[in-house]
């Protein structure tokens, strides 16, 4: 093993300690007392494997044990191949407990889907390894699965498109080996940010890949790398692959957030990672309030605001909610979300032509706008330039996003700041005015006659002319308002797919 590799396995060793001990800490299918937490490997495990069937919300309930080859399991645990089968499938650990997403998500389906057989697959024993051991048992706990379901076929006549399994880390690609050695074709696989190390960059039969399953979304939440590895996966290996937040940094995620609310170093790994599990319960719960996810080329694009088209299935809810569309292969889409349940935001897409006036060839300017909705106002919002600077006398285009329902815009403020204004440039100006810090320098004017914003989630477009028509140039620590106009874009959306 190389010196890479070996930092490598520190880090992933570390990690895991972290993650493991921190889950431990918090387990909550039921630590000690539950049967769900008894890692004997008694006549309810096969081969290690053990396959939990869950009616209850009440997780104290040990719940009901199927055994490939034993019918009895089948009357006794009320198994009903006419509804849906949904198998819910935990990734690495060390603690040898079951984390508390475990427990949220269980209780969602359940409630969301209370017809369906749901089943939570035990592999902890093999789970509880170091990193790569727990890697290596992936295929054999998929085949095992895989072994289960075409049992269920031949006994229960259960139908392949009505299985949907959730794979979380480890398990996402748990759930891609069982649709690969299953006997047909599995409805759906949900990869809940599937684990990258010792899958990143491998071919598709040794990872989830599209092939396994009818339809297999996956959401991508920590692909931020450290030592040249990332925890979550980063490349796209479904038929649709999600970034919340690029896949980056998760809102509520950062140092400070999670130190502020937990107190504990080792949550803020876990955070991150864990985000994908909690989008997914917020959309089996959430249902008014359903997030969307944009087709973009990559999150660059995406955070300058140009990827809100919902043409062409270009958009899609997250989560339990995601439609299937026609096939094709890693359909990278992009959203922004709050920092906490509900997570689900409001895109905007504005367009407006900044003319450079008066001294103001190095204004550097920063934007913020307040948006005025038919429901609710917003405070006032800085508008996030992703190239950094704006461009005088271009058309720049500009994500925005609201945590609330606002309604339809009504008006727009908008202002901004120079180098001056602004602390983050102060430095910046220290040469520059060194010499001539007694002269007063005149003072820089920007002209903006309209802005034009779309709303990704209704789709609707309108232009927003000056509201005083004299009033277009707009100098540091003022503000124009405007209000809407008709100007070519269409009012009305074009038709779109429900969602």
């Amino acid at each position: 093993m190389n010196h890479k590799a070996r930092l490598l396995w520190i880090f992933l060793q570390c990690a895991a300690a972290l993650l493991s001990f921190a889950a431990g800490e918090k387990s909550v299918l039921k630590g000690e007392d539950s049967g769900l937490d008894e890692l004997s490997t008694d006549s309810k495990a096969f081969n290690g494997v053990k396959y939990n069937m869950r009616k209850s919300l009440d997780l104290d309930q040990e719940g009901c044990y199927l055994q490939t080859g034993k019918k009895d399991c089948l009357e006794e645990c009320g198994f009903n191949a006419t509804a849906k089968t949904i198998f819910i499938i935990h990734g690495w650990t060390m603690s040898g407990l079951f984390e508390s997403w475990m427990h949220k998500l269980v209780s969602a389906v359940i409630q969301r889907e209370s017809e369906a057989n749901v089943v939570v697959v035990d592999w902890r024993t093999m789970a509880q390894q170091l990193y790569p051991d727990a890697v290596n048992h992936t295929n054999g706990v998929g085949l095992d699965i895989a072994t289960m379901l075409n049992w269920l076929q031949d006994e229960q006549q259960l139908p392949l498109e009505k299985v949907h399994l959730i794979g979380y880390s480890l398990g996402a690609h748990v759930a891609g080996f069982a649709g690969t050695f299953v006997r047909g074709t599995v409805g759906r696989i949900t990869g809940l940010d599937p684990a990258g190390p010792m899958f990143e960059g491998v071919e598709d039969q040794k990872r989830l890949s599209p092939d396994d399953a009818d339809f297999v979304d996956v959401l991508h939440t920590y692909t931020r790398e450290a030592l040249g590895v990332s925890i979550g996966i980063q490349q796209p290996i479904g038929d649709i692959d999600i970034y919340p937040n690029g896949g980056d940094v998760q809102p509520g995620c950062a140092l400070g957030d999670v130190l502020a609310v937990a107190g504990n170093f080792m949550e803020v790994m876990k955070c991150e990672h864990e985000r994908a599990v909690h989008l997914f319960v917020d959309s089996l719960m959430n249902k008014e309030h359903m997030s969307f996810a944009y087709q973009c080329t990559g999150p660059d694009r995406f955070k300058k605001g140009i990827c809100l088209s919902c043409r062409k299935n270009r958009c899609n809810n997250i989560g339990y909610n995601t439609r299937k569309m026609r096939k094709r292969r890693n359909s990278k889409m992009y959203l922004k979300t709050r920092a906490d349940t509900p997570f689900g935001g409001y895109h905007y897409q504005m367009k407006m032509h900044v003319f450079n006036r008066k001294q103001a060839d190095n204004a550097d300017p920063t934007f913020h706008v307040k948006l005025y909705g038919a429901h609710n106002d917003t405070a006032q919002i800085s508008v996030d330039v992703h190239d950094e600077t704006i461009g005088l006398n271009l058309t720049n285009t500009f994500l925005v996003f609201t945590e609330k329902d606002i309604g339809d815009i009504l008006k727009i403020r908008l202002s901004w700041e120079g180098n001056s204004e602004s602390w983050n440039s102060v430095w910046k100006n220290i040469k520059k005015t060194f010499w001539a810090w007694n002269a007063k320098p005149p003072k820089p004017v920007l002209e903006v006659r309209r802005i034009r914003v779309k709303a990704g989630e209704t789709q609707k477009k309108f232009t927003f002319c000056a509201q005083d028509p004299a009033k277009t140039e707009i100098s540091p620590g003022e503000a124009v308002v405007f209000t809407k106009c008709r100007d070519g874009w269409e009012v009305k959306p074009r038709k779109r797919l429900l969602m």
